[in-house]
């Protein structure tokens, strides 16, 4: 915070999967191949926690990497009606129809509109967040998509947030960086929005 006290951002660097991205519709590819839909929580949360313990040993390692790999283990339990490796392609091919959450694009218009620089930074790749704003007609509202595959690591690592801080040419005090919301809140935290 400021010596002023709290004062409002002029860049939000926000995260992309599950903030911004709806990633529900990823049960429904486990359940293509023959596997539990709930199965998707599981491995989300297990390439989050692999992304992140690289990090903890200064390994950047990619998104689509450490997700396909963590597939082949979480599925190997698992009867599928295809091999593993046309399941993972299968399951990985869901990123590229991820939708946005139904209160982003209005949110973001809203504080675009407000004078606030947007920039996202996502542990994911970049591509994948550009095809995801442009189906949501948001595109034009991010100054920026950076991915960590540029930075030195994954977030939360400070190094990813000095790589975002340093191509949007701003000081820490002036950026805040974004992070998903529980779903029981996203109704009240659009408000907060408006």
């Amino acid at each position: 915070m400021s010596p002023d006290g709290p004062g409002r951002p002029a860049v939000l660097v926000f995260d992309v999967n599950e903030t911004l991205s709806d990633m529900t519709s990823m049960g429904r590819r486990f359940q293509e191949v023959g596997a539990p839909a709930g199965l998707a929580t599981t491995w989300f949360a297990g390439v989050l926690r692999d992304g992140f313990a690289l990090t903890a040993v200064g390994v950047n390692e990619s998104f689509a990497t450490i997700a396909a790999q963590a597939l082949r283990v979480v599925l190997d339990a698992h009867p599928l009606d295809r091999v593993v490796e046309d399941a993972v392609r299968h399951i990985m091919d869901g990123f590229a129809d991820l939708p946005v959450h139904a209160d982003v694009p209005e949110a973001i218009a809203a504080l675009r509109a407000g004078g606030i620089r947007l920039v996202t930074l996502s542990n994911g790749s970049g591509a994948v967040a550009e095809a995801l704003f442009d189906r949501a007609g948001v595109r034009g509202h991010f100054e920026a998509l950076l991915s960590v595959e540029d930075a030195a690591l994954w977030k939360p690592a400070a190094a990813a947030y000095a790589h975002a801080l340093e191509r949007c040419d701003a000081p820490p005090m002036a950026a805040m960086p974004t992070m998903k919301w529980p779903a029981s809140s996203r109704k009240s935290a659009s408000g907060l929005r408006r």
